[in-house]
């Protein structure tokens, strides 16, 4: 039951500043950076160019949110720290959301909703991702005013845990949950190259030259000349890799990790800087 409330609670002012209360602020939002997000995506077109990357089986007479406002609507969920679709179910009617979408944030019509999310997320087709991963390194490669003479690309798998019965999750002991492990790619100074969903377990170095071969046959399409610095850590260092990378004329700095081998032809290495600690009382030593 509603009770009307004809008068407004009288409130102390606060260094001679009056305070009111009213109930009149109509659709709210917290998340008011999305405009400037906005902005931002407005001059990149992100997704459109991952739109522009697949086929719409959809009735055009009764379409009423396209593929680039679906991704664009995920895209800028994602950002807010909406990763579940389900979300969408409260947002789809957000003021800032759908401003970030070109819409009347208290009159435009309400944004797409979970269940449309998912049959786009299900839409891409095997060829349809590689086409989207090429765009992304496409879009990378554009993003410079000018070809650079070098860049350093830095690959690494991250866990994300997944809370539900999505498709490619796996179990990983290490992490003690199931999630996903995908591999991705910045360069030395932050931006994002490429990124590949796969299951939650260490990847072997066949696969890891595969997505290496891939992406850089891309990269090469765009900057034949360009010299390029790998690095990674020492799950990475693989004969594969090596290979690769000695194949494609790659600079390469990547972790070794510690074995018979490498102890027998460091011994005589690590006993002379032991030495010299000593020596040097207790001073950090650093030797390569």
């Amino acid at each position: 039951m509603k009770q009307s409330i004809p008068t407004v609670p009288v409130l102390s002012p606060v260094n001679g500043k009056s305070v009111l209360i009213n109930f009149d602020g109509a659709d709210m939002s917290s998340d008011a950076g999305l405009t400037l997000l906005r902005e931002v995506e407005r001059r990149m077109s992100l997704s459109g160019v991952l739109a522009s990357c697949l086929a719409d089986p959809r009735d055009p007479s009764k379409v009423r949110h396209s593929l680039e406002d679906i991704i664009r609507f995920r895209m800028m969920m994602i950002a807010a720290g909406y990763e579940d679709g389900n979300d969408a179910a409260d947002l789809r009617h957000d003021p800032s959301f759908k401003m970030a979408l070109d819409r009347n944030p208290q009159t435009g019509a309400a944004l797409c909703s979970q269940p449309t999310i998912s049959r786009m997320e299900n839409l891409p087709t095997q060829r349809d991702l590689i086409r989207m991963a090429r765009a992304m390194v496409r879009f990378y490669c554009q993003s410079f005013a000018r070809v650079p003479g070098r860049i350093v690309l830095d690959i690494d798998d991250t866990f994300d845990a997944a809370h539900g019965h999505q498709q490619l999750r796996l179990f990983n002991a290490y992490y003690d949950e199931y999630g996903f492990q995908p591999i991705v790619v910045f360069d030395g100074e932050g931006r994002l190259v490429g990124a590949l969903l796969r299951p939650a377990r260490r990847p072997k170095g066949a696969e890891s030259a595969a997505h290496l071969r891939r992406l850089i046959r891309e990269i090469r399409k765009h900057w034949p000349k360009t010299a390029i610095l790998l690095r990674a850590d020492s799950h990475y260092c693989t004969p594969e890799v090596l290979d690769l990378c000695d194949q494609l004329g790659l600079r390469y700095v990547l972790g070794l990790s510690r074995n018979t081998r490498l102890q027998e032809e460091v011994q005589t290495l690590e006993a002379s800087t032991a030495a010299r600690y000593t020596r040097d009382t207790g001073h950090k030593v650093r030797r390569f």
